[in-house]
Order: structure tokens, then C-alpha cells, then sequence
């Protein structure tokens, strides 16, 4: 699809989520205003607006501000994914396990009404889309973000005619646009003015050093909810792309699988104008993983040498892979802020190597060690734990819990947050591949049709392992209800006594 115009007014919409900085469109927004300052931008974040008022402020925005191109933000679309009211594992959980049959029945209607959340969203997000059409009918429509990335071949068939589905990063792509190119730059597909959509292949070869730090008072002036973030967790990015390939993530199909990395004095002027000047005092670095390979210890480093010279004061936190770590980067991130260790967690190197997760437990359980040495005081311990992982086995769970066990003596129990998190299934994903393979999925499914109930028969242990887990993990919910404990911890305490107690029985 070829564009015939250069762009003069742009508007982002952020489609419909719970309150999370919208981190993605800040940084597009900065980085056009940065090349192209005669383009006039406005960002509209929906998860600011009430449902029943989203149509109209759209409509009176489009009527008064006449944009060239409508920019939409989506972040989730897959039912079984993040949800603000209801967690799906808990649904699913209580509906196969709970021995009350009323909790099982209100599990069933909250699936239900997790699944149709869903399905309405779409229709929305896509109404809203039409809306564009209709009131501005020569405007580009641009579809970007994480849910456009996994889904954009289903995503454009539904798009109004003129409209581009950015697949990945979305700064050259925009900036082509913008530019009014007839052939774009990056990963896309297009709906022409016939209804034809075409796929643009396109490697991720943006340059992260261009990303620089944003203009906040021009991010202000653009964005009048900009404020209302400030008071939460805001997330900065310092690099992209991933070259591993864990079982069931997506990030080096939607980033590259090589790694780029932004100027660490820019990622700190970032920061420090949030904790200086907006008061900011919770940073999440936003990468797939904050460190993981060599030369990526190295970046970190230098963000960290940064942080502590210019004397910002935040508490930050990321995925951390491990393997590199050292002592001295260990000291400098606890001097510089850190406030908790996120990371991917099973205890078997049995079970690291099936999920393809791409790191030694070994080196894991030594770089724990050194964080105690380096000074660790009340940092949380965050353990990312997938018991629904294929292969999964009564010996290897017991083993699991022995090493959380090791890392409750090392750091205190009330430190260590044992997370269990629900392996779904993506697109292009290896564990997709391989529910192909053994036939589980049909060739040419629908990934959207998948939802808490069929990825739990695609993806569970095989019983009585599954059972156990599933009603320890019910127990719990009720414990740490009633004793105030952390679902986790009391979820592994309990699988660990029943486990034990089948192996002396």
C-alpha cells in the first residue's frame, strides 16, 4: 500500500487496558517529535476513560483534532492471557478441583466471563477502528503493539480498508509512514483501499542508540494523563531483542533474536528526569530479560554506574538471567536500587533444558549466593515458576522445592515469593510447534479460540500429579487468605509434605 502524502497530525489511541504506563506509544511519540517536529501528535489513553465514555471522547477528538493517522496501541487479545479482575489459573484451579461444587459453579461463570471480556474487547477495539473510517475516511489506520506483533495476520483481516498491522518494533515503520513513503521501513501487512492484504517481511534492524531520552514536557503537552502514572511502577526500556528461545516465550520472534541496546547515559537521563522531576520512585526495566548474555552484563554495568553517580533514588526491578553475574555487579545493583531478583526458576537442570530456558542451574544457585555476599537486606526473591510444564514429574517437583527450600534459609522465607505461572500456548513458539507435531493442535487453528480450559488439556501434568498440584494450589489460596501468607509459598509447603509423604508411604 503506498502513500501518496507526508503526515501532519497524528493520534494514538491506547486501546482498552487496566492502568499500565503506556511506556510503547511514549516512546514513539518522542522519537517522531524528535525527527519531524512540525507533526502535531496527541496520545488518548483509553484505560484513563470509562467504558461508556470511550466512543464519544474518540469521536469529539477525531472531530477537533483531524488526524492524518490514527495510531492504535494493542496489548492484549488472547483469552487466556493477563486479566485485572480474575486470574485464570484460579479459575481453572477451582473449577476441576474445588470440592465445593459452588465455587466450581462461580469458577465456571467467571471463565465464562473472562472468555466473553475477551471477545467483547476485540469487537470494541475493532469498532473503534471502523469509527475511524467512517468519520475520517481518507486517515491511515496504524495497528501496533504487543497483541498486533503475536496476532497481525489475524488482527489486519479485520481492519478497515487503509490500514497498516506493524509487526515488532514500531519506530521505523511510523516514521515511514509519517513521512508519507510509498514503500515502508520494518514488518507489516497492509489493507489497501480494495480490501487486498499483502504481508511485508522485515527484519528487526532499528538502532536502540537513536532511542534517546524522552522529552517529558513535551510528552505532557501531548498527553494530558501523563501524571496520573506517576505514582506506579514506570517502565524503561534499555534494550531489545533475545537470543534464546524459551519453550513458550515470543520475544525474539516479535524483537530479532539480536540484541541492541540504548546509550546508558540516555537511559538514566530517563530515569533521573522521572525520580527528580516527576517524583518517580519505582522504575521496571521493560527488556525481555535486564541482563542475560555477556555483552549484555556489560550494558547493565554501565546503567548501574550511572544510576549510582547521579545519585537517583528508585527502587527498579526486571527479569534477570544470571549466568554472568558477578560480585561487584551484584553490589552495584543492590547500591543502586534494586528491589527484587525476577527471574525463571525450576530445580532441575532436567526440566531448564526441556522448556529450552537456556541457563545452568548451577550458575543460577551460585549467583544467589553471591547477592547475599554482596550485601542482600529485604529484596524480594521472585521465582517464576511454570508446574504446568510438559515433562513435569513428582521427583523433579520434590527436587524443585528442595532448592526454593536452600534459598528460604539463604535469603529469610518471608523474602522468597515462589510465583506459578500458566504456560500458555503462542504463536511460533517451540511448545506450539510441538503440540502440532503430536497432534494435539490442528494445522491452521485459530490461537485466539484457546482459552483457560483448553490450554489446560493441552498443557497439564498428567494425573495424579496434576490433582495434587491443583488442589495444593486450592488449599493455599485459603491458607494464605486466613494466615496471610504468600499463595506460593504455602502452595509448595503443602505439595511438599503429600509429596514426602507418598514416598514413605
Amino acid at each position: 500500500m503506498a502513500l501518496t502524502h507526508k503526515v501532519n497530525k497524528v493520534l494514538y489511541v491506547r486501546l482498552p487496558v487496566w492502568k499500565i504506563y503506556p511506556g510503547g506509544v511514549i516512546y514513539i511519540a518522542d522519537f517522531i517529535h524528535k525527527l519531524r517536529p512540525g507533526v502535531e501528535q496527541r496520545i488518548l489513553d483509553f484505560a484513563l476513560i470509562p467504558a461508556s465514555r470511550r466512543r464519544r471522547v474518540l469521536r469529539a477528538l477525531l472531530e477537533e483534532f483531524k488526524p492524518d493517522v490514527v495510531a492504535f496501541s494493542w496489548r492484549n487479545m488472547q483469552t487466556f492471557g493477563p486479566h485485572p479482575e480474575n486470574e485464570a489459573l484460579d479459575v481453572v484451579m477451582n473449577f476441576d478441583y474445588s470440592p465445593n461444587p459452588l465455587k466450581r459453579l462461580k469458577s465456571a461463570f467467571s471463565a465464562l466471563g473472562i472468555i466473553y471480556d475477551y471477545a467483547a474487547s476485540r469487537i470494541n477495539n475493532f469498532a473503534f477502528m471502523k469509527l475511524v473510517r467512517k468519520q475520517l475516511p481518507a486517515a491511515t489506520v496504524v495497528v501496533g503493539g504487543t497483541a498486533a506483533s503475536i496476532f497481525g495476520q489475524h488482527v489486519i483481516k479485520k481492519c478497515p480498508s487503509n490500514s497498516i498491522v506493524v509487526i515488532g518494533e514500531g519506530e521505523p515503520t511510523m516514521l515511514s509512514v509519517v513521512d508519507g513513503d510509498e514503500s515502508l521501513e520494518g514488518h507489516y501487512y497492509t489493507k489497501d483501499e480494495q480490501g487486498r492484504v499483502v504481508h511485508h517481511s522485515g527484519q528487526e534492524n532499528f538502532e536502540l542508540e537513536n532511542l534517546t531520552a524522552p522529552n517529558f514536557e513535551y510528552i505532557e503537552s501531548i498527553f494530558p494523563g501523563f501524571r496520573e502514572y506517576l505514582d506506579q511502577e514506570i517502565g524503561v526500556h534499555t534494550k531489545r531483542g533475545c537470543p534464546f528461545q524459551c519453550h513458550f516465550c515470543l520475544y525474539n520472534k516479535i524483537e530479532g533474536s539480536r540484541q541492541r541496546y540504548r546509550d546508558p547515559v540516555e537511559i538514566v537521563k530517563e530515569i533521573e528526569t522521572l525520580n527528580k522531576v516527576y517524583g518517580v520512585e519505582k522504575i521496571w526495566f521493560t527488556d525481555a530479560q535486564f541482563c542475560s548474555t555477556r555483552p549484555s552484563m556489560n550494558h547493565v554495568e554501565r546503567i548501574l554506574d550511572q544510576m549510582i553517580a547521579r545519585n537517583v533514588k528508585v527502587r527498579w526491578a526486571g527479569y534477570l538471567r544470571l549466568n554472568f553475574l558477578n560480585q561487584e555487579i551484584a553490589k552495584k545493583m543492590l547500591l543502586s536500587g534494586l528491589d527484587s531478583i525476577d527471574l525463571s526458576f525450576t530445580g532441575t537442570q532436567e526440566n531448564i533444558d526441556r522448556l529450552t530456558l537456556g541457563y545452568k542451574l548451577k550458575q543460577q544457585m551460585e549467583a544467589f549466593n553471591l547477592f547475599k555476599e554482596a550485601g542482600h537486606t529485604d529484596q524480594k526473591i521472585k521465582l517464576y515458576m511454570p508446574l504446568n510444564a510438559p515433562g513435569e514429574t513428582e521427583e523433579a517437583l520434590l527436587t524443585n522445592i528442595n532448592k526454593i527450600n536452600e534459598l528460604y534459609t539463604l535469603f529469610g522465607r518471608d523474602n522468597v515469593l515462589p510465583f506459578i505461572f500458566f504456560i500458555g500456548v503462542q504463536p511460533g513458539t517451540p511448545i506450539e510447534d510441538k503440540l502440532l507435531r503430536e497432534g494435539y493442535l490442528k494445522r491452521g487453528y485459530n490461537p485466539l479460540t484457546l482459552n483457560p480450559f483448553t490450554i489446560k488439556r493441552l498443557l497439564y501434568n498428567p494425573e495424579p500429579l496434576g490433582r495434587m498440584i491443583g488442589r495444593a494450589y486450592l488449599k493455599a489460596l485459603d491458607k494464605s487468605n486466613a494466615d496471610f501468607d504468600y499463595v506460593g509459598r504455602a502452595t509448595m509447603k503443602l505439595l511438599e509434605e503429600e509429596l514426602l509423604a507418598r514416598q514413605s508411604g
